[in-house]
């Protein structure tokens, strides 16, 4: 007879090819069925330690655990890690995960889930509204913003809701917590005279093509940053939209649009064709707008986000968000009879009805506009407003001011902070970015040349140990004393002279002459 094994430890069992494979359940789903796991060994004794290594890993998230008195923090992990996660995007988990463990956890985390209350949650929301901020605390405050409190309330109720699903709790203590007031971010639109100062001042930096393509499609940002040359073709004005791109972790991933509305073809108007055609000549790279550092990727959004900010600046345009670049073409379609339904789709909306709560507004303003056409048209006198019509001023834009290489560069991301940037090339090829930031240019400037001094450092030590040069701290005394007096005399190279100087032999200078003046280079 076969021992029978423990509850709870797994089966084991020999297959036909010779094999031992162990399996276990390690939870169960929805419906309550078994979800299971299994190990494969050449032994019998190897497939045993696997698979306790397996329900050891496991052993955190049995069902038997979940239960109405658990600790809410655990609650709340087991519900984003088997409920929301699988189903999210990098991104999005990201947001997540920065809300649930470094905000509702660490405050929430410990109360029984059985006996949070509404009391629990209504003070927590206050106390992230007077200090729940854990960075960047001198640029913001201590408190999180309004929108922030609500985002982790939003994750606390839905966490709760499934709580009450599960019958675990009765009721959900979030459904009657009070808020801070939702304000909606206002909509900027770029005036035409600013728009026409903005382009010339794009075009002095370098980035016209990226601004002109993105105010003639309103694309989003990802997907204006995904577009490959085989996205468009220049013979008939076609562009193609079928990724996005996005920043996690500072590294690059492509994917599909969040929808299937977001797939599209769009025609490009052919002033914007010949503008790209001209562009195409000079490109090497398969992406439209390539990174400066690395061309075989696309440049990062993040990078073009500060660019935005620069030529706003200097272009004298009041500051927006990339996404309001959108809401200007789509405001310009709509002054200029482009109907809803075309828009929408322009746009990559699910359907018109969101076009239309966006850009009530502007629908309002031309439903203005026709009533005072009737009224001219029966022969009434109406006003013109002519703010609009003004001639564009003599305008110029700055033109970039080129460092020297191997100096970084220095950004004003806003009026109180400027970001300072050093990317030297290691001795493998790639480019390793580092930034500093401070409060004044100045001041910026100067913890720039200190990150400069450390990276250039750091490079030369590579390169030494490449080339099997030691550093100073390995070398002997006699070699130190060498070392030292021929970095105090760089062009000395008579060996009788820096025997006598580092108070050595000649033959010691002789003999180790070379590795130091290596070293010194």
């Amino acid at each position: 007879m076969a021992r029978k094994r423990k509850s709870g430890t797994g089966t084991i069992r020999q297959r036909k090819d010779g094999r031992w494979e162990g399996r276990a359940v390690v939870g169960y789903d929805d419906k309550g069925l078994p979800k299971t796991k299994n190990v494969l060994a050449k032994t019998k004794r190897e497939c045993q330690e696997k698979l306790a290594k397996l329900l050891e890993e496991v052993g955190g998230t049995k069902s038997e655990k979940i239960c109405a008195d658990m600790p809410f923090g655990e609650w709340m992990d087991f519900w984003y890690q088997t409920y929301l996660k699988p189903g999210l995007r990098p991104t999005t988990q990201l947001n997540y995960e920065s809300t649930i463990y470094q905000h509702i956890i660490p405050q929430l985390g410990s109360i029984p889930l059985c006996q949070l209350s509404q009391k629990d949650l209504q003070q927590f929301y206050a106390y992230l509204k007077k200090e729940g901020r854990l960075v960047r605390t001198e640029q913001y405050g201590k408190g999180l913003s309004d929108r922030m409190v609500r985002m982790c309330h939003a994750k606390c109720r839905a966490a709760l809701d499934q709580a009450v699903q599960e019958n675990l709790i009765r009721t959900n203590p979030a459904a009657g917590c009070k808020l801070p007031p939702k304000r909606g971010r206002e909509m900027q639109v770029l005036s035409r005279q600013e728009l026409q100062r903005f382009l010339m001042q794009a075009k002095a930096d370098g980035y016209f093509e990226l601004f002109l393509l993105d105010l003639s499609t309103g694309l989003r940002r990802g997907e204006l940053l995904a577009l490959q040359w085989s996205d468009l073709d220049l013979e008939t004005g076609t562009l193609y939209v079928t990724k996005q791109v996005y920043e996690v972790n500072g590294k690059m991933q492509l994917s599909v649009p969040k929808t299937k509305a977001s797939i599209r073809k769009l025609v490009l108007p052919p002033a914007v064709v010949e503008v790209l055609r001209e562009y195409r000549k000079a490109a090497s790279s398969r992406w439209l707008f390539p990174s400066p550092i690395k061309e075989d990727e696309p440049i990062k959004p993040s990078s073009v986000l500060r660019r935005l900010q620069v030529i706003l600046e200097r272009a004298g345009c009041k500051k927006i968000r990339f996404h309001d670049l959108r809401h200007t073409f789509a405001t310009m379609a709509l002054e200029n009879g482009m109907d809803i339904k075309t828009l929408s789709a322009m746009l990559g909306h699910v359907s018109a009805a969101t076009t239309l709560d966006i850009y009530t507004h502007i629908t309002g303003d031309m439903l203005s506009e026709a009533a005072a056409k009737i009224d001219r048209g029966l022969g009434n006198e109406v006003a013109e407003d002519s703010s609009e019509t003004n001639p564009l001023t003599d305008f110029q834009p700055v033109m970039r001011r080129t460092r020297k290489p191997g100096t970084g560069c220095i950004t004003e991301l806003n009026d109180h902070l400027f970001e300072g940037r050093y990317s030297p090339t290691w001795p493998d090829g790639t480019k390793h970015s580092k930034c500093v930031y401070a409060h004044t240019r100045e001041e910026c400037e100067e913890k720039l040349k200190v990150l400069i001094q450390q990276l250039n450092a750091e490079r030369k030590a590579i390169l030494d140990r490449l080339r099997g040069i030691p550093s100073p701290e390995k070398l002997t005394k006699k070699q130190r004393q060498i070392w030292e007096y021929m970095r105090l005399c760089p062009d000395e190279t008579n060996y009788s002279t820096i025997a006598k100087g580092a108070k050595v032999t000649r033959h010691t200078v002789a003999k180790h002459f070379e590795m130091i003046q290596k070293m010194l280079v």
